[in-house]
């Protein structure tokens, strides 16, 4: 499997639990971790502007995505998670 194939796999993985699970991976729970520092990483390269543009283009789409579903503190603030 070729870098390529793995990193779109990893993105299908995640766009897929953020649409069934309308939330973004927990650093709470051991099963999403995996998920949430692939996000994290990726996120940091994009800033870096070290993501290929194609690349670029579907974490785009993903960040919105998860932008959507981020959560709030009890205070009503957005929550550091990432």
């Amino acid at each position: 499997m070729t870098q390529d194939e793995k990193w779109q796999q990893q993105y299908n993985l995640l766009m897929e639990f953020i649409t069934t699970h309308r939330q973004r991976p927990s650093k709470h729970r051991i099963e999403e971790h995996l998920m949430l520092n692939w996000f994290k990483y990726n996120k940091k390269r994009m800033a870096k502007g070290e993501l290929v543009p194609d690349r670029q283009e579907k974490f785009i789409q993903l960040m919105a995505l998860a932008e959507k579903y981020r959560k709030l503190n009890q205070y009503g603030y957005l929550s550091f998670e990432d």
